[in-house]
């Protein structure tokens, strides 16, 4: 596994790092670990949003199955009405 230092990171963001490992319980290199995985994607997890984005398109794209065995809104409304 590669090792990445940074030097020069501002007091602020430092601060916020911390914070936030500490309310993950974690530690700083573990949240910044999280943070690029979450923010700079590998290839393998590109093409899994890929997949998926298109597989979510193809849905959209479906025609609905139509009303099916059950009445329409008004259909329930007017049966109501009428008792």
């Amino acid at each position: 596994m590669a090792t990445l230092y940074v030097e020069n990171v501002p007091d602020d963001v430092y601060s916020a790092l911390r914070k936030r490992a500490r309310d993950n319980r974690s530690s700083i290199a573990a949240e910044i670990v999280a943070l690029l995985r979450q923010h700079y994607p590998t290839d393998a997890e590109l093409k899994k949003r890929r997949e998926a984005f298109k597989r979510l398109t193809k849905l959209r794209e479906a025609k609905s199955p139509g009303p099916g065995p059950f009445p329409s809104t008004e259909e329930m409304i007017r049966e109501d009405r009428e008792r």
